[in-house]
This record gives structure tokens, sequence and C-alpha cells, in this order.
């Protein structure tokens, strides 16, 4: 691996830092403290134009949709700089990363003119409906049900931990149309369509972040099921792997870290043990950037996504907690009041092992399919 950033590479991280340095407001870090909040989803509206109208919210796709076909290093650059500002486009990351491209690669020419342009303009956010109270990184537990009734489908049921539904327009719907793993379908549901209530559940990171969704016979046409019926499993796969590696919060925590480190040397109490546990947690972020910079050179070169994206998710789960871990330890006051964007870290870092698929999930993962131990003891 080339770890040199050639000219473009470098350029284009100069722009992407310039722009957040011209649009974030003097305000930018106590809204970033609430990633799903009233105020911050309007602010990243009006931020994702702009990020559109300078060609920087999506220049990985496609030309006909709004993109350059820039290499995947590209977007990853521009993952990297929006997390370590503290994420200013809030949920609509994941149009960015994995939606958007899993609309171009399964759905139908209607869906894909309806639903990618306003995407790559940065008018609409999305909502994962995955977890349900029974079914939380299991997906193949989930008893959501979409049943065939002529044209249409008509869903019952309930997910949970799902981020920003209450301010979504459209939710990547995952649910069951048939018995077994193959059977489940996705469906892109409008978040207006009759028989939805949506219930904000509290929560230490912020407001408006997690929601108790339910469905009561709710009816959408069969057009709006993406690919086949019982075609979920295959298409998840490569859009999780996306997500999992699209979100690189190592950069984000890279910088904490240093802030925090900052605070201790100013106040000269930056000890032995302070640049041990300091040192520790460096190297995690380090080590997680470094498996992550690893599958985007794997995508460059063609090869498709594979386990060493749940190790990537691993690894970053394990580099938040020993970041938070030492401003704990260390700089407990920012927790208090005195550093909103530390405090903002902190509570990201809590759920960490959560988004994205829960950790433990991950280490099966990790174990079956990259290690492949068996799933029984011989």
């Amino acid at each position: 691996m080339n770890f040199d950033w050639d000219q473009e590479q470098q350029e284009f991280r100069s722009t992407v830092r310039a722009f957040l340095a011209e649009h974030l407001p003097d305000n930018w870090e106590e809204l970033a403290h609430g990633p799903g909040s009233a105020a911050q989803t309007e602010f990243s509206k009006t931020f994702c134009g702009a990020l559109a109208d300078a060609g920087l919210l999506v220049p990985h796709w496609p030309k006909e949709w709004g993109g350059r076909e820039a290499d995947p290093w590209i977007s990853f650059i521009l993952a990297e700089e929006m997390w370590a500002a503290g994420e200013p486009r809030g949920g609509q990351y994941m149009n960015v990363n994995w939606i958007g491209p899993t609309l171009m690669r399964f759905g139908t020419q209607e869906q894909q003119a309806r639903y990618i342009p306003p995407m790559a303009r940065g008018e609409t956010l999305w909502c994962q409906g995955f977890s349900e109270p029974e079914a939380g990184s299991d997906l193949a537990s989930l008893r959501t049900r979409a049943e065939r009734d002529g044209d249409n489908y008509r869903i019952n049921g309930q997910k949970i931990w799902t981020s920003y539904a209450g301010a979504a327009d459209t939710c990547f719907l995952l649910a069951r149309t048939d018995a077994g793993k193959r059977g489940i379908s996705i469906f892109l549901l409008p978040m207006d369509t009759p028989g939805i209530t949506v219930r904000q559940i509290p929560s230490i990171i912020g407001e408006g972040d997690i929601h108790e969704v339910f469905f009561d016979a709710v009816e959408l046409p069969a057009s709006a099921r993406l690919g086949e019926e019982g075609q979920a499993w295959d298409i998840i796969r490569l859009s999780l792997s996306l997500e999992r590696v699209g979100i690189p919060r190592f950069a984000l925590a890279s910088r904490m870290l240093r802030r925090a480190v900052g605070t201790l040397q100013r106040e000269n109490r930056f000890d032995a043990g302070a640049v041990q546990q300091a040192a520790r947690a460096h190297a995690a972020c380090e080590a997680t950037r470094l498996y992550s910079y690893n599958i985007i050179d794997q995508r460059c070169q063609g090869q498709p996504p594979g386990p060493e994206a749940s190790a990537a998710r691993f690894a970053t789960v394990n580099a938040e907690r020993l970041v938070a871990e030492f401003v704990v330890e260390h700089v407990p006051e920012a927790l208090a009041g005195g550093d909103a964007l530390l405090l903002a870290h902190h509570q990201r870092a809590i759920v960490a092992g959560i988004a994205s698929g829960a950790a433990e999930i991950q280490l099966n993962l990790i174990a079956t399919e990259l290690l492949q131990l068996p799933r029984e003891p011989r």
C-alpha cells in the first residue's frame, strides 16, 4: 500500500477543510452535541445543500447522479474531514455512504429517479428500519411482516432504536415476506404513509436521535419493494459493508484525544499515567485508521467487500472506548459542561458498540467469516 496522498487527494482534503471553515457557524460545537436534534437536522439540510452546490456532497457518485466518479479515497477523505469536524451532514451521511449507492445498484428506474436526485441535492433525510425489540442486530429474527395483497403490501410490526425517524422523509425498511433467513425483503417507505407512528426514545446522546416506529396496517404498492422478495440479505450485506467502513469515527476520536491531551499539557497535568493511557488510545485510533485504509484500497482494486469490514468496525468501537475512558479518567470536567464537543464525542462513544451492528455481532462475524472458526465445539 502506498501511504502517500497524491496531489489530487491533498487538494481535495484542503478544499473540504476550507469549506468547513467557511460554512460551520460559531455555535457549531453546541449543535453537534445533538446529532438528531431539530436544530442540527435543519442545519444539516442547509449545509448539505451548500456541499452539493460546491460539488462536495457526492463526488464519488456517477456523473448521471450528480457526482464526478471520484475513486473511493475521495469519498473516504470527505467522510474523515466531516467526522473530524463532528459530522455536520447529520443523518444524511447514510444517503451519501450507502443508501444512494444501494439504490443505484438494485433500484428500479422509477425508484432511482424518485429518490436519488434529492439525495444528491442534500434535500432529504432517511432512516433505516432494521432493529426490533426481539431482533436487534440479529436481522434473521425480525418479525415485522409485509403481506402481499394484490398489487400492494400491508405492513404490521415495530422497529426500535431507529435513528432520525422523527425527521426522516423515507425509511429503508426490512420486513418479513416469508419464513427463514431468505424470507426478508426491503421496502422504500415514505414516512408520511398512514398507519406509521413514531415515538422518541429518551437518549443521552442528544435529542431526537432514536425512536420506536410502529406499523399498523401500513399499505404501500409493490413498486416500493427494493429488489425481489427474499433478496434483502444479499442487498444489505453490501449496504452494511459500505456503512461500517464509511463512518470514520476514529477521525473524531483522534481529534478529541488530541484536544484532551492539549488541555492536560496546558495545565501541567499530563503525567506518566496519562501519557501511557493516551498512547494506548492513540495506537488504537491509528490501527483503526490503517485497517480502514486497507479496505478502501481493496475497493479501489475492485475487490468485493468481505468480513474485514466487521473487523474494522470492531476496531473503531475499541478506539472510541479507549478515548472516552481517557477523557473520563483525566478530563472529567469536560463532561460536566466544560467542553461541548468532548461531551458529544463521549456520548457517541457510549453507543458506538451498538450503532451499525452490535459489537458482539461483529465479533461473531469475525470469528465465523474472517477466522473461519467452527460454530460448535469439535
